[in-house]
């Protein structure tokens, strides 16, 4: 319990079991149903698999898949509205800051690695590292104009190999 404890701090971060409470004799379905850490965009399924094995008891292939179909659900919507909402919001003072903030942040993050287009953005998605998964995927596939019928495969594989890394290295806990 001690190992399964620290590995949760260190992987997932100290605030994740309060953040994502579930009560632990649930069945499986209220835990899916409840706790939703693999759409968040911090933990997304780098956390949830980890928390899922080590602190649920789950399975890992269900740990895997439920946290894999978790992390896609936001993909499309912030592909298709991020942009649209963008722009109707940066005439506002705030919302431009925040957009200028995360846009700069973004590009800084994945300018080498999206002179490849579609085929870097999977690979920055895969590196199984907080704040390089799904959600910040998607962003810089807007940022760098990778038309949605590429990015939306390449983060679903991205995502995949992310969380097969992730389910390996949970595995030998």
């Amino acid at each position: 319990m001690l190992i399964d404890n620290l590995f949760l701090s260190v992987i997932v971060g100290t605030n994740a079991k309060r953040i994502c409470r579930v009560p632990e004799k649930l069945p499986v379905e209220s835990r899916v149903h409840s706790s939703d850490c693999e759409m968040m965009p911090i933990f997304e399924l780098r956390g949830a698999i980890p928390l899922a094995v080590l602190h649920f008891k789950m399975p890992i292939i269900t740990s895997f898949l439920i946290s894999w179909v978790g992390n896609l659900v936001p993909v499309l919507p912030i592909i298709y509205f991020l942009e649209p909402i963008r722009k109707t919001l940066s005439r506002i003072g705030f919302f431009d800051r925040f957009f200028s903030w995360l846009y700069a942040r973004n590009y800084r993050r994945s300018q080498k690695v999206m002179r490849v287009g579609a085929i870097g953005l999977t690979l920055f998605v895969a590196i199984p590292l907080p704040v390089t998964g799904a959600w910040t995927g998607s962003v810089v596939a807007i940022l760098f104009n990778i038309k949605s019928r590429y990015a939306f495969p390449a983060i679903i594989l991205g995502v995949t190999v992310a969380g097969i890394v992730v389910s390996s290295f949970v595995s030998i806990f």
